[in-house]
């Protein structure tokens, strides 16, 4: 009897899923004892009634490695740790689902489980495989938010959508003497913000991990004017506060969704802007979710298909509990548990911070 690997994509989507897909996909066919199934929009087609699994072989992947988003879908609302059950009374009520989760992967027959997804699915990783699951991790997310890896893949595509989008802007706030606010992904960790501003060339990076302060930002774009001639290009993270310390966004409604849906910081921070006095005129963008689409970039296909594969090799070395990660230039492995340990914010202190001070950018403090 064929041993089953069960591989699912948790959270949010991201370039280069699909690539890791491929890889695990065409790493196994080399192993005729295994077969790879995929659970339907993360672990809710394992919990499905029937089973919401379908089969991957290297027909079904071929292909697959330029797309974005995954051919099994995800979600972001379906945490076996916290999965919202209905009550006889009509409402929903959050419960521990994981010894459900894990029962119906067995009577599946799933040897062994792979878990693509950020530092919210890895959590569940290690829940899983604290329970005595086979579970294997891959770090994804375009936030590159864990800290036990140098990259995720998904992050490089984000940051060179966000380059792309700043540099037609650039143009744009020169030709109408604008300041121009562009808002990107980054709910606690500024990284896609801080490389893009240092790739595109702002003058202003406004990150969760810095408190701005409004008039301190205003100063900044003053000197950028003379006689009302000038441009000023801003970005700034979704997540980013100013000194009070609020987060700009609404509670979600939606069943299952736990987080804040971030958004309008940009036009925060122009309203702020203009109530401390600001002259010129003043444009916003929201890249919103353009950063998860879309072809991921070489980078990310070599690192996502490289994570896909040397995560079915720790399945056939029976290395569980553990999480592919790329550090110093080679792909090796950590536990899940180093794995979730620290949230990977921006270092102040990194190079990436010593680089854009240096060459002026200002991070409104």
């Amino acid at each position: 009897m064929k041993r089953k690997l069960l591989v699912a994509t948790g959270g949010g989507d991201c370039p280069g899923l699909n690539a890791v897909i491929r890889g695990i996909v065409r790493r196994a066919s080399l192993e005729p004892d295994w077969e790879v199934y995929g659970s339907i929009e993360a672990y809710n087609g394992v919990m499905s009634d029937p089973f919401d699994i379908v089969r991957l072989d290297n027909r079904s992947v071929s292909g697959i490695h330029v797309r974005g988003g995954t051919i099994i879908g995800t979600t972001n609302k379906g945490n076996p740790m916290e999965y919202p059950v209905l009550q006889p009374d009509g409402t929903y009520k959050s419960e521990d689902r994981t010894d459900f989760l894990i029962e119906r992967m067995r009577e599946f027959g799933a040897d062994a489980l792979i878990s693509i997804g950020g530092d919210g699915s890895q959590r569940i990783s290690k829940a899983l495989y604290d329970k005595g699951f086979n579970v294997i991790g891959v770090p994804k997310t375009i936030d590159n938010d864990l800290s036990a890896t140098d990259f995720t893949f998904g992050f490089q595509t984000a940051v060179q959508i966000a380059t792309e989008a700043l540099d037609k802007l650039v143009t744009t706030a020169a030709s109408h003497n604008r300041v121009m606010i562009m808002e990107v992904m980054g709910r606690d960790a500024g990284w896609i913000a801080l490389h893009t501003a240092l790739a595109g060339g702002a003058e202003i990076c406004l990150i969760p991990e810095i408190p701005y302060n409004p008039a301190v930002v205003l100063d900044q774009i003053s000197r950028r004017y003379s006689r009302k001639r000038g441009f000023v290009n801003i970005v700034i993270a979704e997540g980013a506060t100013p000194l009070s310390g609020e987060v700009t966004g609404q509670v979600s409604q939606e069943l299952g969704y736990q987080h804040v849906h971030l958004g309008g910081v940009g036009y925060r921070l122009q309203q702020e802007l203009k109530a401390c006095g600001c002259d010129a005129d003043i444009r916003v963008t929201v890249l919103g979710h353009t950063q998860r689409g879309g072809t991921p970039t070489a980078f990310d296909r070599v690192l996502a298909t490289a994570f896909g594969v040397y995560s079915f090799e720790l399945v056939l070395a029976r290395q569980f509990g553990r999480m592919v990660s790329f550090r110093n230039n080679t792909i090796v492995d950590v536990t899940l548990e180093e794995a979730t340990a620290h949230y990977n914010h921006v270092d102040l202190d990194c190079y990436q911070m010593r680089t854009a001070r240096g060459v002026g950018i200002s991070f409104g403090e």
